[in-house]
Parts: C-alpha cells; sequence; structure tokens
C-alpha cells in the first residue's frame, strides 16, 4: 500500500526508474554474484593452479631453508625477505585480478554500470541496530533465510552424491606417495569446489527473476502518484496554458513584425488576410509572412496601410493560401499562377503603369484554383 493510503498498482515510470537509478536502487542479486565469483576463482585454479602451486613450493622452500650466512648480515636477510614477499604477491596478482574483474563482471550483468553519488553518501539510519533487527523479521528476511536453507539443502546433497561416486578415489589417497596423493588430493578438491559451486547455479537462477520482480514492486506508484508525476515532469494545465498563450502572443508579434517587408496583402475582404513576399533572386516561390482571420486579419490590412503595402481583395485565393500554407512556408505549386497574376498587378502599380495594372486587375476576377485548394468563405 502506498503512504497515502492508495494502492501502488501502476508500473513505474521512466522517471521513477531514472530517479531510482540515480539514488543507486538497483536489482542486485548477491546469489548471481556469489555463483560468478566462484565459478571463476575455480576456472582460474584449473588454469594457473599448478603454476601457483610451483611457485608456494620455492616459496616455501626459500623461506624454511636459509643460508647461515643470511642470519648474521641483516642487510642481506631483509633482501631475502623482501624477494619472497614480491615473488609471493606476483603469484597471487593473476588470481586476485580474475577475482576483481568477476566481482565487477557479476555487478554488471544484472544493472549495468551506474555511478550514484547518492549512494555513496553515509546514511545514518543504517547504523540503527532495532531497524537493522526489525528487517530480520520482514517478509523479505523470511525469503533470504529460505534461500539460505535451499542453497545448504542442494550444496549438502550434491556433496554426498560427489562423495559417493569418488568415494574410492578417497579412500585410496592413502596407499599413494606423499606427492602424488597431494597432487591427487588437490585435483579432487578443485573439483569438488566447482561442482558445489555449480549447483548454486539453480539458486542463481531462481534469485535472478525474483530481485527483477521484487524491484518493480518496489517502485510501483499509485495513480495519485502517476498524477502527480506528469504535473511535475509536463506541467500542470494552467502553467501549459499560459504557455501556450504566451507562444501565440509572441508568433502573433512575430508576424505583425514581417507585414511592413511584405510586397502584398490579400484579403477576403474582411474575414482573411494573408501578406506574401517574394524575392525572385533568392526564392523560388511566394512565402507566407502573415495571416490570420478577423481580428488578425484587421491588424494585418491595417499594418499594410501604414507601410503603403498594396492590399488585393481576392477572396477564393486569400482563403485558399490561408487554409492550405503555414507562415514562414511558401505557397503549393497549385497557387502559383494565381499568385503571380497578383504580384504582376503589384509590379505595374509601383511602376505606375495604371493601363497594365487595369487589364491586371481585370483578369484577376479569373483566378487559376485547383479544385482541391480551393475552400469556401
Amino acid at each position: 500500500m502506498a503512504d497515502d493510503g492508495q494502492e501502488r498498482s501502476e508500473e513505474p515510470t521512466g522517471k521513477r526508474l531514472s530517479d531510482a537509478r540515480e539514488k543507486g536502487q538497483l536489482p542486485r542479486s548477491k546469489e548471481l554474484s556469489t555463483v560468478v565469483v566462484l565459478l571463476t576463482a575455480g576456472a582460474a585454479f584449473i588454469f594457473i593452479g599448478g603454476y601457483m602451486l610451483r611457485e608456494m613450493e620455492e616459496i616455501m622452500r626459500g623461506s624454511f631453508t636459509l643460508d647461515p650466512a643470511l642470519i648474521h648480515d641483516p642487510d642481506r636477510f631483509t633482501s631475502h625477505f623482501l624477494g619472497l614477499m614480491n615473488r609471493s604477491l606476483n603469484m597471487l596478482f593473476p588470481f586476485f585480478l580474475a577475482m576483481v574483474v568477476a566481482g565487477i563482471a557479476s555487478a554488471l550483468l544484472l544493472s549495468g554500470w551506474n555511478f550514484s553519488t547518492q549512494a555513496l553518501a553515509p546514511k545514518i539510519e543504517k547504523l540503527d541496530p532495532i531497524k537493522g533487527m526489525g528487517k530480520i523479521f520482514t517478509w523479505r528476511g523470511l525469503v533470504e533465510m529460505i534461500k539460505a536453507l535451499v542453497k545448504f539443502s542442494i550444496v549438502a546433497v550434491a556433496a554426498i552424491i560427489y562423495v559417493n561416486i569418488f568415494e574410492g578415489h578417497f579412500v585410496g589417497l592413502g596407499k599413494e606417495d606423499l606427492l602424488p596423493a597431494m597432487a591427487h588430493a588437490a585435483d579432487l578438491l578443485l573439483w569438488v569446489f566447482l561442482v558445489l559451486s555449480s549447483t548454486l547455479i539453480i539458486v542463481a537462477a531462481v534469485d535472478i527473476p525474483y530481485q527483477l520482480w521484487d524491484h518493480t514492486r518496489q517502485l510501483k506508484m499509485s495513480k495519485q502518484e502517476v498524477k502527480e508525476e506528469g504535473k511535475q515532469t509536463e506541467g500542470s494545465p494552467e502553467i501549459k496554458g499560459r504557455q501556450r498563450q504566451i507562444q501565440f502572443q509572441m508568433h502573433q508579434k512575430r508576424m505583425m513584425e514581417a507585414v511592413p517587408k511584405a510586397d502584398v496583402v490579400i484579403t477576403n475582404p474582411t474575414h482573411f488576410a494573408v501578406a506574401l513576399r517574394y524575392e525572385g533572386g533568392s526564392m523560388g516561390a511566394p512565402l507566407v509572412v502573415a495571416k490570420g482571420v478577423d481580428y488578425l486579419a484587421q491588424r494585418i490590412r491595417e499594418i499594410a496601410k501604414e507601410h503603403h503595402i498594396p492590399v488585393i481583395t481576392a477572396p477564393p485565393l486569400s482563403r485558399a493560401i490561408y487554409y492550405s500554407t503555414e507562415v514562414d512556408s511558401p505557397i503549393p505549386e497549385g497557387l502559383y499562377r494565381a499568385v503571380a497574376q497578383v504580384l504582376a498587378y503589384v509590379y505595374h502599380l509601383r511602376r505606375g503603369d495604371k493601363v497594365q495594372a487595369e487589364k491586371m486587375a481585370k483578369s484577376m476576377h479569373e483566378m487559376p484554383i485547383p479544385d482541391d485548394l480551393r475552400r469556401d468563405g
């Protein structure tokens, strides 16, 4: 149950999982780590065990067989002792390196790499002995106890089976010479170690899906938590509405600032208005720099008149452009001819060629607008 009394029935969101990862709260299986480390240790003994035994024999021989001259020379004795220590470290280094790599790899297998400063921070509450004792008597403590009993049972059964199978080998060790018997015993112990370690794979195979399920269960959320997180992530409806209003106002402002740069404004004449700009050398098609209906259309017309931008009444064309083209986008190819007639009329007006302008004005009454772009008023 959630802290607010609501049932945690919802799967954790991406943010919830990300926050948990930052805190170092990841699914971990101690059984997986144990199996990987033990099997790596067994494999290391198989590959470098002979080398380690030979080196250990030489080190022990050097430790217990001393030259009498070393006892009376502290410098030589210290040098001899340091040499044996260095040889011991060199012998153990490959094994320790394999263990370190296995430990790191086993931690990465389930959750991948994650560095969390929050997880490294000391937590005083973990030192509370009362809380620590309380964890023992929880259902998770019960699960850990059951796992321990299962591990003990599996290892015990495997050990009994192994001893029964190789009983003759163990009994026969007493009849062998010392050195062969020691080598034979080491071989038997190595393989019993590998067999018993391998049996823990069964426990790890059960523990891994359980840990993944338990991790998800701990992070599950109530419906109210999901809603609250959505508000924090995306903002409340009031804030989003205010943001949209501000964006709309900024968009309007940019359009009004672009109207003085337009070549022509085409109107409905009252409901629609679109402002076009065209530069033959740099533009492939006329560009819509502003458009609007009702109040915005009126403002576009007013600004156009203030800056002496021609305002042309062409209802079908203004509606076609308004519905087909966004601001700062070129008009569709189907409207090229109609807009070309308007621009030609504007250019004749600017040059003071009233005769040609009147001819172009008459031709604008029958503008070629494709059916798929035509819109009714």
